[in-house]
């Protein structure tokens, strides 16, 4: 029998209503919704004292990414019964079990888990075999060589467990259910709902700014328009897979998978010592590294300080794949 998927389990919800019946919500208010569930993500990070940044408290100090991890839990246990209460109410009496259903926890879907990393382990083709087989780096993999370590650092357990976990819920799971019960069509879902997951990451401008006061605007606006490039990017690939698949677990994976990989390297010959995963940063790292570094990490500070300089500047001295790979490890959750 093939899967259920999740627009499957909202026409049956809907299969109880006449055909002329309104949808449950309207658009505009599924848009407000959102809106509402994004910010309640995003301003607890700078209500409490131990959440929000200072020019002498990094992002990633331990004590910030427990107090932020804390809260957007909350948030997401907040925004999640919300949407049970209104698929209750709203859909004439839609039990619990399918009211979950409906957000994606069950059934947890192995084989759409597996379908799903099998398909996004198609973007990193290349870089998986340069590093497994050129670099004979699948052993390591197979040992699991650096995992617990990673996990049980309060960076790594941000980057690939809370992040991921606490994101797909608010992004994927509520607010792609609030967008179908506004009876809003597949594809416009796919394209709109990552436009919030991309939005909730432009607060890191502000943060960035605070921690790197040095650093010209320009870089930093740039870096921010580029992370939300790729935010919302991955968002349409997420939200594809969702409304697939219908498996909340499934998208989770795939995000954590994403953060462990950075961007697909999409250029360049095969070589040595190119490395696939993130660079691995402590607590205290962000604040070691030199502004004008962070500034050049995809444009060179020549551009900035002089554009004639720039214009000479060596295609060699660029440094194209560490500059990227410094510059997504900065901009993370």
């Amino acid at each position: 029998m093939a899967p259920v998927d999740i627009m499957d389990r909202f026409k049956m919800l809907y299969s109880k209503q006449t055909y002329n019946d309104p949808p449950m919500l309207s658009i505009n208010t599924a848009a407000v919704l959102s809106i509402l569930v994004t910010l309640g993500y995003v301003v607890p990070f700078y209500i409490s004292k131990t959440t929000r940044p200072s020019p002498s408290l990094s992002r990633d100090a331990p004590s910030v990414i427990r107090s932020r991890v804390r809260a957007v839990t909350m948030a997401c246990v907040a925004s999640t019964v919300f949407v049970l209460v209104l698929i209750a109410l709203k859909g004439n009496d839609t039990p619990l079990p399918e009211a979950l259903r409906l957000l994606g926890w069950w059934p947890i879907g192995i084989v759409e888990i597996i379908k799903s990393l099998l398909l996004t382990a198609i973007l990193f083709g290349g870089p998986f075999f340069e590093r497994g087989v050129v670099e004979d780096g699948w052993k390591s993999w197979i040992r699991g060589q650096g995992l617990s370590e990673t996990l049980r650092s309060w960076i790594g357990f941000r980057n690939y467990v809370a992040g991921p976990i606490t994101e797909e819920i608010i992004f994927r799971s509520v607010i792609i259910t609030l967008h179908l019960l506004a009876k809003m069509s597949p594809g416009r879902i796919v394209f709109v709902s990552p436009l919030y997951f991309g939005i909730a990451h432009i607060h890191h401008f502000y943060e960035f700014r605070l921690t790197h006061p040095d650093t010209p605007i320009p870089a930093i606006l740039f870096r921010s328009i580029f992370q939300f490039a790729y935010t919302t990017v991955f968002g349409w690939f997420a939200a594809f897979l969702y409304l697939r698949t219908g498996s909340l677990p499934a998208v989770i994976l795939v995000h954590s998978f994403c953060n462990w990989c950075g961007l697909p390297r999409l250029w360049g010959r095969v070589e040595a010592d190119v490395s696939v995963g993130l660079p691995q940063m402590r607590a205290k790292e962000d604040s070691e590294i030199s502004p004008l570094q962070v500034a050049g990490t995809l444009i060179p500070v020549e551009f900035f300080s002089s554009p004639a300089r720039f214009a000479k500047f060596s295609y060699e001295r660029q440094s194209s794949d560490v500059r990227l790979a410094i510059f997504i490890g900065l901009s993370r959750y």
